[in-house]
């Protein structure tokens, strides 16, 4: 960190289930009605609500008094701008580290959970009672950090989109998608598919694992750290035009796959964000290869 720049915490989170209710709803005793409805009870969804308030009231204390501070919501992230000095804070579930991954540049990520226990905690890995030493060890250099894989895709007109877990490459109802693919060794095929997925290591406990498990493929996917990619096309559709026989593989470090559009539009979303996408119209290609960025995610020592 700067010496003479003090550090910026940006404490990153997103609306709780209630917060939720109550812009849809109005009123506590309407969001009950509707979790009622439902089979649900609204003291739950309270007590998460209030969980979270807690973490980020813990982690807000913890930051010393005369470093600067921010905060954005998920929402917000696509119109936020980090800073070189920033240093993150996440409090939420996994999935918030995964959102914000493709808007940083290196800085440092340290994941909260507001909940112990009820999350997987693969990249939400402190308790928020912990985030004062955390933070300390941040800004001195002395935290430990995994360095995480993270995959890119690339249109031909420029713009790039990334993620953490996996990008996904089809058609934006998830109905039958037409183009023609061509692996890293060159081979090519067309084909109509439910969508190509490219996932990295961390991503190997998501929508990738459950893929590879369907095909007895599990032992193939990479490490969080590895700088390798897993690719699958779910569902190929046999026919007189397409084929069904280039449907997984490997790409390592310098290798990529291509698409080539062949429908009127196709969309390009990275870690389950579906409304930031890149729009791939016919004749188009789209590059997914490794990105040249990782996650910095702090974990405990």
């Amino acid at each position: 960190m700067s010496a003479t720049l003090a550090p910026r915490v940006v404490v990153v989170s997103r609306r709780s289930e209630l917060d939720e209710l109550l812009v849809r709803h109005g009123t506590r005793a309407a969001a009950e009605h509707f979790l009622r409805q439902r089979g649900r009870d609204l003291d739950e969804v309270a007590a998460r609500h209030e969980a979270l308030e807690a973490a980020l009231t813990a982690v807000d204390a913890a930051v010393p008094a005369d470093w600067r501070r921010g905060r954005v919501d998920r929402e917000d992230l696509p119109r936020f701008l980090f800073g070189p000095e920033d240093i993150v804070v996440a409090v939420g579930q996994d999935g918030l580290v995964a959102n914000l991954a493709k808007y940083l540049a290196g800085q440092p990520v340290v994941g909260v959970d507001p909940e112990p226990g009820r999350n997987p905690g693969v990249l939400i890995r402190f308790h928020a009672k912990a985030i004062g030493a955390a933070l300390k060890a941040v800004a001195a250099e002395a935290a430990p950090i995994r360095r995480l894989t993270m995959v890119a895709a690339r249109l031909d007109d420029g713009q790039e989109l990334a993620g953490l877990n996996e990008v996904y490459a089809g058609h934006g109802t998830h109905q039958s998608a037409r183009y023609r693919l061509i692996g890293a060794d060159g081979r090519g095929e067309r084909q109509s598919s439910s969508g190509v997925l490219i996932g990295t290591g961390t991503g190997a406990t998501g929508w990738s694992a459950s893929i590879a498990a369907d095909r007895g493929l599990s032992g193939a996917l990479p490490e969080p750290e590895a700088r390798s990619l897993s690719w699958f096309v779910r569902e190929a559709w046999p026919s007189p035009a397409t084929g069904a026989t280039l449907t997984a593989g490997r790409l390592n470090v310098g290798e990529e796959l291509r698409l080539v559009c062949e429908s009127e539009r196709l969309v390009v979303f990275a870690d389950g964000v579906e409304s930031d996408h890149l729009t791939v119209t016919w004749g188009q290609q789209i590059t997914i290869g490794l990105a040249d960025r990782h996650l910095h995610l702090v974990v405990p020592g």
